[in-house]
């Protein structure tokens, strides 16, 4: 069957034959219809209303960008977020150079009784008897001062390394399990790691040199010797936070703790007697060290008593008990011409620091 026929008259000038024009190509779907700027109106609402044939449409107003556009805008951001941080963190910047810990220089001086230490089967008649009557018990006998910010730390970081001070010193001279010799870890984690060689040698040999006495480090009784009549023990001190300079702050500590002992393996009705313990020590962090709760240990300074002065105190404390006297030997002999090691030291102990019985 054919196609329409041609006109009577012929095909318009420049129209394809056929009655196939220039808008034969043009496909009138969905999209193009809603798109149109003008509408007719029905039959219906033409009748009704009277209205013209045709009614301007409002233009279609976009919900928003496109989903190219809006993938392009999220690609350009990212992008630029990127170039920013690489600019300001590059991933292969080395860290900030940071100072090795020193070593930790100590001291150890025993103090010895002038007669022999005084005894009761009273522990607290002991403590009440005693320049101790009125130290607190355990760690509130380290209380935390009030802190404020320095010039380059802020007040929380201050907080931080009084508190890393706190328990060095609460762990090292309170825990029974350091004490009696049973445990040191809760102790050397705290420590910076620069300082941990030093710390493990002075606790597989221990030496009085100025380096390695481990009771530079913390207290501990000789177990063979005495035990704890009490685990109350009383504790007085201080505690300071300074800022040395714009990367370290220092803390200063001086506390003085009392011990009430017996003989090692004695029941309870045995006489105890107080043993004192007085530890200076100065503290260092770096803003590293802030961050992992550790510290650096500078300088240990350590008197304790009643003790004999010919008692080596390096790798243990060994307390005069109830009843007994001071050996009348000093310390062992310092040769003035030996170099490195530090001279023998011994102190009296005065008689007010003892019980009053």
């Amino acid at each position: 069957m054919e196609g329409p026929a041609d006109p009577p008259e012929g095909n318009p000038e420049g129209t394809p034959r056929g009655g196939e024009d220039e808008y034969r190509s043009v496909v009138f779907d969905e999209s193009f219809v809603r798109a149109a700027r003008l509408q007719e109106y029905s039959a219906q609402e033409r009748i009704t209303d009277h209205a013209p044939a045709v009614r301007r449409r409002p233009p279609l107003r976009r919900a928003g960008l496109s989903r190219q556009a809006l993938v392009l805008v999220v690609l350009i951001a990212l992008a630029f977020g990127t170039a920013l941080y690489m600019g300001i963190r590059h991933p292969y910047q080395s860290p900030a150079a940071r100072e090795p810990a020193e070593p930790l220089r100590m001291t150890v001086v025993p103090l010895a009784p002038e007669g022999k230490v005084p005894g009761h089967t009273d522990v607290e008649h002991l403590y009440t008897s005693s320049p101790a009557a009125q130290f607190r018990i355990g760690a509130e006998g380290v209380p935390l001062p009030a802190s404020r910010r320095t010039a380059h730390f802020s007040e929380s970081q201050v907080v931080s390394a009084l508190t890393t001070a706190k328990d060095y010193i609460v762990r090292s001279s309170l825990d029974p399990e350091v004490l009696t010799g049973r445990a040191t870890r809760s102790v050397r984690v705290l420590l910076d790691p620069d300082q941990l060689d030093q710390f493990d040698r002075s606790l597989a040999r221990p030496a009085a040199d100025g380096r390695h006495a481990l009771t530079g480090w913390l207290v501990r009784l000789d177990p063979a010797q005495a035990q704890l009549a009490d685990r109350k023990v009383r504790v007085q001190g201080t505690l300071q936070a300074t800022e040395a300079d714009s990367s370290t702050l220092e803390v200063l500590s001086d506390h003085t703790f009392v011990y009430a002992l017996r003989p090692a393996g004695a029941d309870r009705d045995a006489r105890a007697s107080l043993f004192t313990v007085r530890r200076e020590l100065h503290f260092r962090f770096d803003r590293e060290d802030l961050r992992l709760h550790q510290a650096e240990l500078v300088v240990s300074h350590v008197q304790a008593g009643p003790m004999s002065c010919a008692e080596d105190s390096a790798a243990r404390l060994r307390p005069l008990l109830a009843g007994q006297t001071a050996d009348q030997r000093g310390p062992a002999g310092t040769d003035p011409y030996a170099t490195g090691g530090t001279p023998a030291l011994c102190g009296a102990l005065a008689p007010a620091a003892q019980p009053k019985l």
